[in-house]
């Protein structure tokens, strides 16, 4: 009963957001530019809320989240330009198989690596990363078509704003469900103390894989809407800085806060792209030093995140 007036509060926030979004898109009030950004803006949403359970909720230092990004989109990417996919509802099946792709993925990898911890961790998914990004650049030795160095150009464009609230909305609900149910309360306890947790009687190994994959399947289904919404891939869209963007809106939310994750993302997002909006292009890539003293300016006054309220000392 809990769970269903929670999800009742969240469709009921997301259907007022959109019924607001799409009156402005109606009334000319946005353009196609800001729909774009709008729309990415909830995709990276979805990542995000992956990167937090990885991190936030189970403290697994993974630097290699762009990585599963990039394969979802890759999946996606082929699927759709292969099948020659023009209805934008066959893009759902396709999201799903490519968030599988990416799970299957880390699952594979997660047995071994999984095994390490804080920076030792972090090193080895990073290492994954840079591995999946040599991958994307030589992609087309194995298949012309995806273009390698050069891109993957002439993926059909299906996301559009419904298909990406609905993913979002729906994988917004399932990670709180998940979070508030004892399978999250065993996350936190790892987070806290991984040996008591062990000592306690919970299986850690079985469940740090079972957040990192189910993270890494949410970045998936995150990097097929984004494929499908530009239309073009290109490896550098996967680098370790797409994964530390990832991680900053974890922090600036506040470790373990899921409102906290989409509230960041909307400020990173729209402080990223306000800048690129305001600044003349002449000296557009100053905005590069307006975001570090964004970011020192966030690490001084609110450490914990935007919405983790404070311990009282």
């Amino acid at each position: 009963m809990i769970f269903f007036r929670e999800a009742q509060g969240a469709i009921l926030k997301a259907l007022v957001l959109y019924a607001l979004l799409k009156a402005l898109l109606v009334g000319s009030y946005l353009t196609p530019y800001m729909e774009q950004i709008i729309i990415y803006a909830i995709i990276v949403i979805i990542v995000a809320q992956g990167l937090n359970v990885i991190y936030g909720y189970t403290g697994q230092f993974s630097l290699g989240h762009a990585a599963f990004y990039g394969i979802g989109g890759y999946i996606s990417g082929l699927i759709t330009k292969v099948l020659n996919i023009d209805d934008p509802l066959l893009l759902i099946p396709c999201v799903f198989i490519s968030g599988i792709g990416s799970a299957v993925i880390a699952y594979i990898i997660g047995v071994p690596i999984l095994r390490l911890k804080d920076d030792f961790l972090a090193i080895a998914t990073l290492g994954f990363g840079t591995l999946i990004r040599v991958l994307f650049d030589n992609s087309d030795r194995l298949l012309d078509l995806l273009g390698g160095s050069r891109g993957f150009s002439g993926i059909p464009k299906l996301t559009n704003l419904e298909i990406t609230f609905l993913f979002a909305l729906t994988f917004h609900i399932f990670t709180r469900n998940l979070i508030n149910s004892s399978y999250g309360l065993f996350l936190r306890s790892i987070k806290e103390d991984e040996l008591a947790s062990l000592a306690l009687g919970i299986n850690t190994p079985k469940m740090k894989l079972l957040a990192f994959t189910y993270g890494c399947f949410l970045a998936g289904c995150g990097g097929a809407l984004y494929a499908n919404l530009y239309s073009f891939l290109h490896p550098s869209n996967f680098d370790i800085l797409r994964s530390i963007d990832f991680l900053i809106i974890v922090i600036i939310g506040g470790m373990g806060s899921i409102e906290g994750t989409v509230y960041a993302t909307l400020i990173w997002v729209g402080f990223i792209e306000g800048l690129r909006i305001v600044l003349p292009a002449e000296i557009l890539d100053l905005r590069w030093v307006f975001i570090p003293l964004f970011l020192i300016f966030i690490m001084m006054f609110r450490p914990e995140g935007i919405l983790v309220k404070k311990k009282e000392s």
